[in-house]
């Protein structure tokens, strides 16, 4: 009662810096990885720990405008060197070969275009960008390639090849029953080699020397999403288990700990494998990696389970959101997961298998759930139709994403309004797509702003990236936008 009083004879002003000071503070980030670009623009998931956060303030909850870029390709990693440039690596509409794009930071037109050998629906989607600005990726000849860009003296911009390492020597079981096995994902960790996992669940790294080294993790699994490394070690996720690896006496690749997980009756409709959609994500109170989490593909509900990363033993599992095809976000003690459930896709991996439902509505929704000293708490849920891959901006505390609505459904689904109206099926050509910012405190839709409703603005579940600035930039079918405050 006496607070109460206290409280009701407080000025707005006042209430807010109460708010504001009481609110979660999120971070810390993970370290520095010195074999890597900028902290948050480097690699898909921001740095090598895959948290999903970023150091950068984002656009913000003002008017934007929404900048859109034609490539003729999807673009689901774009990323930004301590140069400036942002780079993108793209899938191109026609044959599904990736391409590397250099832009123009004040435009986000390209300057330059380098196509890659075509290797596995995967393998045009992850890489990184290291210490001296180069794309690192392997592509489908099995070569590490580090792409560097150089302006000639007419004024224009090219790209090339810096280097290339060869790396089937490494990759076992090549081929069999007519397919062979590709890289999939590359990492560096904090002694400059950098780490590789393959479609068929081999697991590897290559030297500084050039050298390369894998091992299998187990006959029969497969892996969908990429990989993190840690001072800890590399963390990678099957379609079976969580592994995390490290480096033996001998030099060699060692599995430190395996945890399987409840990979559920079968494939959910929104994913794009049978077995967790979560590229594993280090995160922690203290160094900002001693957590480890994934979700599983538990039916119904999935779970999200997180893990001692030095140890593997379990700290928690709890039931999270209907399905996933993100990672989640990890920073301190809080871990945000966004439902890709029903989202769908024009084109799978050949090995994905059908799904159980054949197809659903996007059932859309974002929790947050924090670790606490005996498990985890679920903190808030919403039901914001997430299109993206979420991030996180650990100076403003606002998780940026976009998101889908279907002008089928029933119900207001008015833009702007929070509330999320969806249709029955499959979405369609006439699904509406926004940009959208949400307090990660509380998890409320602070602000939706419409940007598109054709197919080539679909974001595709791909991850955005917030460059300095206050600039974001976010992959779709067909291109990229370039998002920047009015």
């Amino acid at each position: 009662m006496r607070r109460a009083a206290v409280v009701a004879g407080l000025s707005a002003t006042a209430l807010l810096t109460i708010a504001t000071s009481t609110a979660a503070a999120f971070g810390p980030l993970p370290p520095a990885n010195p074999y890597l670009g900028p902290v948050g623009t480097a690699t898909m998931h921001g740095d090598s720990e895959a948290s999903d956060t970023t150091p950068l303030p984002g656009v913000g909850t003002g008017g934007v405008d929404a900048d859109f870029h034609e490539q003729g390709a999807a673009c689901p990693t774009i990323l930004q060197g301590a140069d400036g440039f942002p780079q993108a690596l793209c899938t191109k509409i026609t044959d599904r070969a990736p391409e590397v794009l250099l832009l123009d930071p004040g435009s986000g037109n390209t300057l330059a275009k380098l196509d890659l050998t075509k290797g596995s629906l995967l393998g045009g989607v992850y890489a990184y960008l290291d210490n001296n600005d180069r794309m690192v990726t392997v592509d489908g000849s099995g070569s590490l390639l580090r792409i560097g860009h150089q302006r000639g003296a007419d004024g224009s911009w090219s790209l090339s090849i810096a280097s290339k390492t060869d790396v089937t020597q490494a990759v076992a079981g090549h081929c069999g029953g007519g397919t062979c096995d590709e890289v999939s994902s590359v990492s560096p960790d904090y002694q400059g080699r950098v780490w590789f996992a393959t479609d068929n669940a081999a697991a590897g790294f290559v030297n500084p020397d050039g050298s390369a080294r894998s091992i299998v993790l187990a006959p029969g699994e497969l892996v969908a999403n990429s990989i993190a490394t840690a001072p800890e070690g590399m963390a990678v996720a099957t379609d079976h288990a969580l592994y995390l690896l490290n480096v033996d006496a001998s030099g060699n690749p060692q599995i430190v700990w395996r945890q399987g997980y409840d990979r559920g009756p079968a494939r959910k409709p929104g994913q794009l494998s049978w077995g967790t959609g979560a590229t594993p994500t280090f995160f922690g109170p203290g160094d900002g990696t001693e957590y480890l989490a994934i979700t599983d593909n538990a039916s119904p509900k999935e779970n999200l389970l997180v893990y001692n990363s030095a140890t593997g033993q379990q700290i928690c599992s709890v039931p999270a959101i209907d399905g996933t095809e993100n990672s989640p976000i990890g920073s301190g003690n809080s871990v945000f997961v966004a439902s890709s459930y029903g989202y769908p896709y024009p084109a799978l991996p050949a090995d994905a298998g059908p799904s159980q439902p054949a197809s659903a509505p996007i059932s859309g929704g974002m929790t947050r759930i924090d670790v606490t000293g005996s498990g985890c708490t679920v903190v808030w849920t919403n039901t914001v139709p997430s299109s993206a891959v979420p991030r996180l901006s650990v100076p403003d505390g606002k998780i940026y994403t976009f998101t889908r609505h279907s002008l089928l459904g029933s119900g207001s689904g008015a833009l702007g309004s929070g509330s999320s109206s969806l249709g029955s099926g499959s979405a369609g050509v006439t699904d509406n797509y926004s940009f959208a910012v949400i307090d990660a405190n509380t998890g409320h839709l602070d602000t939706e702003q419409f940007v598109g409703a054709t197919t080539v603005n679909d974001t595709l579940q791909m991850v955005g990236t917030i460059a300095p600035g206050r600039i974001q930039y976010q992959g779709t079918t067909t291109g990229l936008y370039r998002i920047t405050p009015k």
